[in-house]
């Protein structure tokens, strides 16, 4: 007997087509989707999800034990439970379970995502795949179907912020709430930290990095309230943009953030954060939040908290703290280190990005045999590896080819700058989000430092010395102190780098990226501008001569073609007539 899967077979044995063999077929993980051309799928998000899957099974075993906690506080135990024996076993994938998470993805698209949730996170009790458009719903409602999780998935036609304010009452919250829009997620924060249960899980991602990144500072501010700086540590800057964003809209209803993971991949980031209720932690909301200064020549930075916490105990309540404000500014008018300038940016986040304890469970997902079906696993390892050797309590980074480049210094190996901050006492990581990262808690001054010893082995030229310019005044003080730039340490390299793990991303494709201004992406291929456009106003001369003669009357084209993905079309070749004019082989020129 035919299945959904199956083609359609008729009585006399011949074949026919069904409608799904007329939808293209995505397999991703344990989920097979039918898409159609008019809805989107992106296949560079694969780890994205892999990610998030990770994560939501994680999640939901903490979420689990949490909950089996309070019930056993409040001496609420399932009776059905404790008689079947199934209050310790652990729920299963592809299984509705009652007590488990309730799931909103508000722009579902193809329900791949969905569908995935469904069929690989364990403890799932249902899931709302949501979308605006009518012709998504009804894939969404073919893929449920093809995929035979009816029981989990229910498919919503609506807007999803009409969904998420319809969805505020406490007996209607979600325990977890995926957005993954087009773009900022902005518009959908007022009613998603509404609409998701204490303690419930919020999955955001953006894509509009160039914004987040420093490109167009006034589009930032009006999107997310925040100043980015142009810095190499854009990437870091952006999570910690939408992060103080997120805090700052949950704040408003009484509820606050704790930021479980933040990832900067490819060309979005993706923050994991769980949302709590408390009015009291609300207000410590000022010191988790810090403008920035941004030396104009040096590109040295110093953060300034919008608020701080003084110890204030009294014989009553030994803990008890005092909410200041601090004084300002952190810096001078003047750069101390080369004379220039300040750029203010933020305010951002600058509390820890990750939760130390959920990394370390979130390992044990990894690692476990129910990850090796990830097509990406191997990715998420060393990323999380990274994460979990990053320094918690140091915001930004400084990228050594950029040092090196503002002194005009020849570099420096890494493994050498990390053993003399180590070696000088200092602590020091990478960042997942650059790969020439140093995240230190050392002063910038100490950076200089050991750069102004390296000068002294392998010295600048003496060109470069000139007036105005940051190397001149760096490189003209002395540093005050040596530094051990002979010796390795022993944590110099650190363990991801000598497991050799995938810790930085790989270009998923050829050309990736949005090339540059010279080129033009078409499909697969690449080619010059100047090549398409070449003999562009000879072609339109002689199509218009043509019109007005009355010879033709079609539009003017531009056929140049790629002879082969990845190279550059071949010139057409010109002959000289004998005038002297280049004129295009087989090209017809009107008589006079």
């Amino acid at each position: 007997m035919a299945t959904p899967k199956d083609p359609a077979i008729t009585m006399d044995g011949t074949r026919t087509t069904s409608a799904s063999e007329m939808l293209q077929t995505i397999r991703e993980g344990s989920a097979e989707i039918l898409m159609s051309d008019h809805v989107f799928y992106n296949p560079a998000q694969e780890f994205n999800r892999d990610l998030s899957i990770c994560v939501l099974t994680t999640f939901s075993r903490i979420y689990q034990r949490e909950k089996k906690a309070q019930q056993n506080r409040n001496g609420t135990t399932s009776k059905d439970e404790e008689k079947n024996g199934t209050e310790d076993q652990p729920p299963k994938p592809g299984i509705k379970h009652e007590n488990g998470l309730r799931i909103l993805e508000a722009l579902s698209a193809t329900g791949l995502r969905s569908i995935r949730y469904a069929k690989e996170v364990p403890g799932v009790k249902e899931i709302i795949a949501n979308d605006l458009s009518k012709s998504a719903v009804e894939s969404i409602e073919k893929n449920v179907k093809h995929n035979e999780v009816e029981e989990i998935i229910k498919p919503s036609f609506n807007d999803a912020m009409t969904l998420m304010y319809m969805s505020t009452k406490p007996d209607q919250r979600f325990t977890a709430i995926d957005l993954d829009p087009y773009g900022h997620p902005t518009r959908f924060l007022d009613g998603a930290v509404q609409s998701v249960e204490d303690g419930g899980l919020l999955l955001i991602t953006a894509t509009d990095m160039a914004v987040l990144a420093g490109n167009t500072p006034e589009a930032c501010y009006v999107k997310y309230g925040s100043i980015p700086l142009k810095t190499k540590a854009c990437h870091e800057m952006a999570l910690r943009i939408l992060l103080r964003c997120i805090e700052t809209t949950a704040t408003r209803y009484g509820r606050y953030i704790q930021p479980l993971l933040s990832i900067s991949a490819d060309f979005y980031i993706r923050v994991f954060v769980r949302i709590y209720t408390g009015q009291y932690a609300c207000k410590k909301s000022s010191s988790k939040q810090s403008m920035v200064y941004q030396c104009t020549g040096c590109e040295s930075f110093t953060l300034q908290p919008l608020g701080v916490l003084k110890p204030n105990p009294t014989e009553a309540n030994p803990q008890q703290i005092k909410f200041g404000i601090p004084t300002g500014p952190f810096v001078s008018s003047r750069c101390e280190h080369c004379n220039h300038q300040h750029h203010l940016g933020g305010p951002i986040w600058s509390a820890p990005l990750h939760d130390p304890d959920f990394l370390e469970e979130l390992s044990r997902t990894v690692e476990s045999e129910d990850a090796k079906r990830l097509m990406t696993l191997k990715r998420i390892s060393g990323t999380l590896a990274v994460v979990r050797e990053e320094l918690p309590d140091v915001p930004l980074y400084y990228a050594l080819d950029r040092l090196c480049g503002i002194l005009k210094l020849e570099s420096i190996s890494m493994l050498k700058l990390r053993s003399a901050l180590l070696h000088a006492g200092f602590r020091v990581s990478y960042s997942h989000a650059c790969r020439t990262s140093i995240k230190t808690d050392a002063p910038i001054g100490v950076l200089w430092d050991i750069l102004r010893c390296w000068h002294r082995i392998h010295p600048v030229k003496p060109d470069r010395f000139l007036e105005g310019v940051p190397l001149t005044a760096i490189l003209a003080k002395q540093p005050a102190r040596d530094y051990n730039l002979g010796e390795l340490h022993p944590d110099a390299n650190p363990p991801s780098r000598k497991e050799s793990l995938t810790r930085f991303q790989e270009n998923p494709a050829a050309h990736w990226g949005p090339g540059t201004k010279a080129m033009l992406m078409v499909s697969e291929n690449r080619m010059l501008k100047s090549t398409q456009n070449q003999n562009k106003r000879k072609q339109r001369r002689v199509l218009r001569k043509e019109q007005q003669d009355g010879i033709g009357d079609h539009e003017p084209t531009n056929d140049v073609k790629v002879t082969s993905p990845g190279t550059s079309p071949e010139r057409k070749i010109l002959k000289k007539d004998e005038g002297g004019i280049g004129i295009e082989e087989g090209t017809t020129i009107p008589e006079a």
